[in-house]
This record gives structure tokens, C-alpha cells and sequence, in this order.
């Protein structure tokens, strides 16, 4: 017994990872009672009220290699590419000759070619045609579309603080069909976690969340929550703050345990009507993660097999999270 407590502490001190014991969904603490509904409203207005500059991410930096991308972002079709030095551009998708979509044309030596009559675009302006400005922040790209923010532009995006080191990336997104508000809204939500979630999170509990008060001072706007990822009977215990710092955009960082100052931002960025009229948004969320463990260095190596479990694992939580964030983009249209 004593050589198993030995090990067991030693285990303690070399892993994350604990045992976690066996219990029932439906044995969990209901946390109906703190999810105040005028609380998380509250929240939500307080985000949107937050300047973005305009700034809307539209994918993930990795996406936009050697061929033109194409997006939409608010019904404004865009077209992406990288010039010879690895600049991003981003501008739109029409040609200014006869309207040709320049995301089906070729990149040569940083220039694109439009595939209908071979107009060059290097980035500069060409026949009218203007780039928007762009941000490309490592792990994501942006783009400030002025018309459609309708704010006072900013030069840069508001981009989180992101961990120092060694980190390891990785990006997923999913569309749905609601508004931006009700994927930040979502997220507003930390109690839902182990309910809704019970194949990520354990012994969720909110620490503390901000008051129903729509004049709170953004230092203050903050919910700080215990929770444990787990796999299996395998969790880590850490506690995670979540700030929304401007209207579109939560992030959450884990403040104490293992992986302190990872982050997941999650961005919402509408994309305009659907066929059926509908909203459409899409969710684009950037796990950054980091450790102060020495061996995390060496995960970097095996970046190629990890970070698609990292996307897998997003997916799966952004599939419900969605049907959650439509849920009530439907009930708000009805009433």
C-alpha cells in the first residue's frame, strides 16, 4: 500500500492526468438555478457594445498558401491569396473587368490570374479593383470590411493575448445557421458544459460570473470556472476564465493547472442569408495550446497527428454547440 501512495504521488507530479471516479450523468449538480438568464444577457450586451475595428476572421492563416481562397463574409465575396513575400491580400471576389470570380483563377509568383481574360492582380490596385485590409495573425486571417462593421476602423484586429513559447495550433470551423450573438451567447453560457457536453467536461462549477449590470467595467467581465477535461477516466483539473473582448469573439485561457495560459478563441463571423434567407454564421475557433512541462517541446513533433485530434475534438463540441446556438436564433425569430 505504501509503494502504491509512493507511485501514485510521483505519477502526480510527472502527469496532468487523474483518475476520475465513475458517476451519472443525471447525479451531476443541477446548475439551472446560476444560469440566470438576465445574467448571460447582460453579458452579451456588454460584448456587443465593445468596439472590433471592423475586423472580421475569415479563416484560419494556414488555409491561404500558393492558391486563391475564396469567403464570404456578411454577403461580401472575397477572394485571398499570398503574394511572393507571403503577404496576405484579401479583396473581392469579382473581376472589375466582366465579373469573373477571381477565387477560380491561379496564383503565379504572388500575382493572381483571372481565369476568364488574364487580368493580374499583385495586390496594388488594378482597374478599380482595391484590396481590404488584412491582418494575418499567425494562427488566424482577418479582414476590415468598413461598410459592413460600420464602426471607427481600427489598423489591427483586437487579437488576445495568446501564450509565449512553445505552442501548438490547431483551427476548426463549422456554419450555422443563427447570428453571431447566439454562438458568443453560447459561450456566455459555462454552466451547460458538463450537461451538454458530459464526453469533454467533469465536476464543472462556476467560481464566479459577473453581475447583471450593463455598465460593468471590462477588467471585470470575466467567469471563472473549475472544470476537468477528461478522456475516458482520464481527466485534468484547470481553471479557465472567459472574456469576450470585443462583439464577436470568447476566448477562453486557463488561468491555474496544467496548460496555464493556453487559450480557445472562438470567433463568430456572420456570413449572410442562405438560400432560404436565413442567417448564416460561421464558428471559427483557434485552440492555442501550451505547457511549461519540458516534454511539451516534444509534441511539437507530433504536431501532424495531434492537431487533428485537436480539430476532431472542436468539431465534436461545435456540433452540439450549434444546434444549441440555433435553437435559439429560432426561438428569438418566433417571438
Amino acid at each position: 500500500m505504501k509503494k502504491l501512495k509512493e507511485l501514485t504521488a510521483r505519477f502526480a507530479k510527472t502527469s496532468p492526468f487523474e483518475v476520475l471516479p465513475r458517476t451519472s450523468w443525471s447525479g451531476q449538480v443541477p446548475t439551472y438555478a446560476d444560469a440566470e438568464p438576465a445574467l448571460i444577457n447582460s453579458a452579451l450586451r456588454r460584448s456587443a457594445g465593445r468596439p472590433s475595428g471592423n475586423w472580421y476572421v475569415f479563416a484560419a492563416s494556414d488555409d491561404i498558401g500558393k492558391k486563391p481562397v475564396a469567403a464570404t463574409v456578411g454577403g461580401v465575396e472575397l477572394v485571398a491569396w499570398r503574394t511572393a513575400d507571403g503577404t496576405l491580400v484579401v479583396g473581392p471576389a469579382a473581376c472589375p473587368h466582366l465579373g469573373a470570380d477571381l477565387s477560380t483563377g491561379s496564383v503565379e509568383c504572388g500575382v493572381l490570374i483571372c481565369p476568364w481574360h488574364g487580368l493580374r492582380f499583385d495586390g496594388g490596385r488594378t482597374w478599380g479593383w482595391r484590396a481590404y485590409p488584412a491582418h494575418d495573425d499567425g494562427v488566424l486571417a482577418w479582414v476590415r470590411l468598413d461598410r459592413l462593421g460600420g464602426e471607427t476602423p481600427t489598423d489591427e484586429p483586437i487579437v488576445p493575448k495568446r501564450p509565449d513559447g512553445v505552442r501548438l495550433s490547431a483551427v476548426t470551423r463549422l456554419d450555422g445557421t443563427c447570428e453571431p450573438a447566439d454562438v458568443i451567447a453560447n459561450r456566455l453560457d459555462p454552466w451547460h458544459g458538463a450537461w451538454f457536453h458530459p464526453y469533454s467536461f467533469a465536476r464543472l462549477e462556476v467560481l464566479s460570473a459577473p453581475p447583471a449590470d450593463d455598465e460593468l467595467a471590462e477588467d471585470a467581465d470575466r467567469f471563472l470556472v473549475a472544470v476537468t477535461f477528461h478522456i475516458g477516466r482520464l481527466g485534468v483539473p484547470v481553471i479557465a476564465e472567459f472574456t469576450a473582448p470585443e462583439p464577436r469573439t470568447i476566448v477562453m485561457r486557463i488561468v491555474d493547472g496544467e496548460g496555464a495560459g493556453s487559450v480557445v478563441e472562438t470567433h463568430a463571423t456572420p456570413l449572410g442569408p442562405g438560400p432560404d434567407g436565413l442567417p448564416r454564421t460561421a464558428v471559427i475557433e483557434a485552440v492555442i495550446a501550451h505547457s511549461d512541462r519540458p516534454g511539451f517541446v516534444h509534441a511539437l513533433r507530433g504536431a501532424a497527428v495531434i492537431t487533428p485530434m485537436m480539430r476532431s475534438a472542436a468539431t465534436r463540441l461545435w456540433r452540439d454547440d450549434l444546434a444549441y446556438a440555433e435553437r435559439l436564433y429560432r426561438m428569438r425569430a418566433r417571438a
